[in-house]
């Protein structure tokens, strides 16, 4: 059996990465597959992008990897492009939007949001209509996928939609359902045919919070009493996710 770890939204989050990145390593995983948002709302997105170039295998585009690539006179957002520089920004401009794979006979896509956009955001709560729109194909893929994985949305879930796994894997670096770190684990043969066995692992890791309010102040990061906040109890606190 093949695992594959699923990892997204990390924020500029390093203390919170390094520890899902020490869980995926301790529980014997090769794989790791990122879905975007990399850097922005954290103090360390120089960190962030480099760990996740070296630790993962297939990263795909967030929204906020989208728009930290755009001019702005937005104070907050020219902190985090100063601190990400030219070659990096490139880097995540040039993300590819979705990605797909096969494991325990299931077709498994992922995007950051939607196959809509990086911005088009589906809830856990949204309507039947809204939630089976997830599995339609993006452009340039085919077929609908037996399991639709993604992030964005920062809290991890799972259900099914007719019939199909809707999963979201939750937050490394800023979770807004509890306050510790998330990520998704797929285990199943690689090369098995229909109806083999399949499973899905929704992980919780505790990491050094205090350690990365105090990076933050240490850099003097703009908004930094919001995010405090959203760290400390989980919950949405006005920062753009």
């Amino acid at each position: 059996m093949e695992r594959i770890a699923i990892i997204s939204d990390v924020h500029g989050n390093m203390p919170a990465l390094e520890a899902v990145l020490l869980d995926i390593q301790a529980r014997g995983i090769a794989r790791v597959i990122c879905l975007g948002d990399l850097a922005g709302k954290g103090p360390e997105p120089a960190e962030a992008v480099d760990a996740v170039r070296e630790r993962c295998e297939t990263v795909i585009r967030g929204n906020w990897d989208d728009f930290l690539r755009l001019p702005t006179d937005d104070e907050t957002l020219r902190w985090h492009q100063e601190r990400l520089g030219p070659e990096r920004l490139r880097y995540l401009q040039e993300l590819p939007f979705c990605t797909e794979l096969r494991i325990g006979g299931r077709l498994v896509r992922f995007v950051h949001a939607s196959p809509q956009s990086v911005y088009r955001r589906i809830q856990p709560w949204d309507s039947e209509a809204d939630r089976w729109s997830m599995f339609d194909p993006p452009d340039g893929f085919e077929g609908v996928a037996d399991a639709l994985g993604y992030g964005d949305i920062h809290q991890a879930y799972a259900q099914h939609v007719r019939g199909r796994l809707l999963f979201n894997c939750g937050s490394v670096g800023n979770p807004l359902d509890l306050n510790q770190a998330s990520y998704a684990v797929l285990e199943g043969r690689r090369d098995a045919g229909a109806e083999a066995p399949f499973a899905l692992q929704l992980i919780r890791v505790p990491y050094d919070i205090e350690e990365a309010v105090a990076r933050a102040e240490r850099l003097a990061m703009p908004q930094l009493e919001p995010y405090r906040q959203e760290l400390v109890t989980g919950r949405y606190r006005g920062l753009l996710s």
